[in-house]
């Protein structure tokens, strides 16, 4: 727990992390637990870790961000794309109402279920192309997007209710990614761009062996 009141006030507060909801999300969720032993450590540390299978957990300033960005409310319905570790989702879970976070790596789907499904009962798994969205699920409140991408999936933005916001990094693996904040209205959509950020490319089905 002292490690995370550390990370807390050095890496997240400072940086503006306002939002009493997302600091005592992060505050509660043991990172170290979601996280392959070689790393626990290091868990709090200020930047990305492998978690295996070429993906990585973003830094916890980054997770913060996000979450404070999307503005989640306790009776939202958020869907996820990229479970990786599951901390994301774990962190989500404790503000909103139900989380369906999608996994396109099996293993690393099947890990994060291991290690929260007994925890959260509001997080919904499932092992999908993660551009697809979760249809039969839809709409939702909001859509946080944790890996990079030029092009927003049109099935996401369609799964997005009106007045909902969606938080994703734009851009490709070998250029400058950005973190943003889509609005869907009932005129279309708005963009808003935030900071620079580095994250591993959006996987779909034909590159997983």
């Amino acid at each position: 727990m002292e490690e995370r009141k550390n990370m807390l006030q050095s890496q997240i507060e400072s940086r503006g992390i306002s939002s009493p909801t997302v600091l005592a999300a992060m505050l509660k969720v043991p990172r170290h637990h979601l996280l392959p032993a070689s790393c626990a450590a290091i868990a709090y540390s200020d930047f990305a870790l492998p978690i295996g299978h070429g993906q990585t957990i973003s830094q916890p300033y980054i997770v913060a961000l996000m979450t404070e960005l999307l503005q989640p409310k306790p009776e939202d319905r958020i869907l996820e794309i990229g479970t990786g570790s599951g901390y994301q989702a774990a962190i989500l879970a404790e503000i909103v109402r139900e989380v369906y976070s999608i996994e396109i790596i099996k293993e690393l789907a099947e890990e994060a279920q291991d290690k929260l499904g007994k925890t959260y009962s509001n997080i919904h798994f499932r092992c999908a192309n993660g551009a697809d969205g979760w249809k039969e699920q839809a709409p939702f409140d909001g859509i946080i997007i944790t890996a990079a991408t030029r092009n927003i999936p049109e099935a996401l933005i369609e799964q997005l209710k009106v007045g909902g916001k969606m938080v994703l990094p734009i851009g490709g693996v070998d250029e400058v990614q950005t973190l943003s904040v889509l609005e869907k209205t009932e005129k279309g959509t708005k963009i808003t761009p935030n900071i620079a950020v580095r994250f591993v490319p959006m996987v779909d089905s034909s590159q997983i062996a």
